[in-house]
């Protein structure tokens, strides 16, 4: 079992900035660079949609073009940990924010639909004012 634990969510200004974190915990017998980790967003009546992920080795990241060039995923698996960086907020950022993780094989890129991952956090609220 994992366990995901999200932190860094609030409410911010449009063009501001926020750094989530998702810590990982558990006894899954891996280390915790050998899964994907992924974000994801859900806003009020919408559904759950992809964000960014990173492969295992840290070496590829994949946005969706809605946020490219605006947010940074990275992970510091020393820490068991992933991040997301946002930069210049818009309200329609506005969502709870996911941490997932996968444990499948596969090439990262293809790892863009919910179904993919295997566990995730509780989630945290992203609010983005105008």
């Amino acid at each position: 079992q994992v366990q995901l634990v999200e932190s860094g969510g609030g409410l911010v200004q449009a063009g501001g900035s926020l750094r989530l974190s998702c810590a990982a915990s558990g006894r899954s017998g891996r280390t915790f660079s050998s899964y994907i980790m992924g974000w994801f967003r859900q806003a009020p009546g919408k559904e759950r949609e992809f964000v960014a992920n990173i492969n295992r080795s840290g070496s590829y990241t994949y946005y969706a073009d809605s946020v490219k060039g605006r947010f940074t995923i990275a992970r510091d698996d020393a820490k068991n940990t992933v991040y997301l960086q946002m930069n210049s907020l818009k309200p329609e950022d506005t969502a709870v924010y996911y941490c997932a993780l996968s444990g499948r094989p596969g090439y990262s890129g293809s790892f863009n639909g919910a179904g993919r991952y295997d566990y995730w956090g509780q989630g945290t609220q992203v609010t983005v004012s105008s």
